[in-house]
């Protein structure tokens, strides 16, 4: 079983920036693909960012490309996100979430097996 937990998230100015953090337990880290999606109140679970178990392959949702970025310590079993520039309509909650071992990183909320609890992004203007 895999335990993700999320950190890092709070309330920031509008052209401020965080950089969010996801921890995962058991040895097999290296091997899964990661990603963070988002949810707005009201609003669906969006994907945001995925990255390989061995961190040489990465994707991201077409709105959040330049300001967003994944990055993994596998020696830490930590996938990051940075963001840049924040927005009010970046307030959600961030969730990272693991593919089974082996698996290749995807765009698709339904692919991926496990989550954490999420970390509220609260961005004032």
């Amino acid at each position: 079983q895999v335990q993700l937990v999320e950190s890092g998230g709070g309330l920031v100015q509008a052209g401020g920036s965080l950089r969010l953090s996801c921890a995962a337990s058991g040895p097999t880290f290296s091997g899964r693909a990661m990603a963070w999606f988002r949810q707005a109140p009201g609003k669906d679970r969006d994907f945001l960012a995925t990255i390989s178990g061995l961190g040489s392959r990465t994707d991201y949702e077409d709105s959040i490309r330049g300001r967003f970025t994944i990055s993994r310590d596998n020696a830490r079993n930590t996938v990051y996100l940075q963001i840049n520039s924040l927005k009010p309509e970046d307030t959600a909650v961030y969730y990272c979430a693991a593919r089974v071992v082996g698996r290749p990183p995807s765009t698709f909320r339904y692919e991926y097996d496990y989550w954490g609890q999420g970390t509220q992004v609260t961005v004032s203007s």
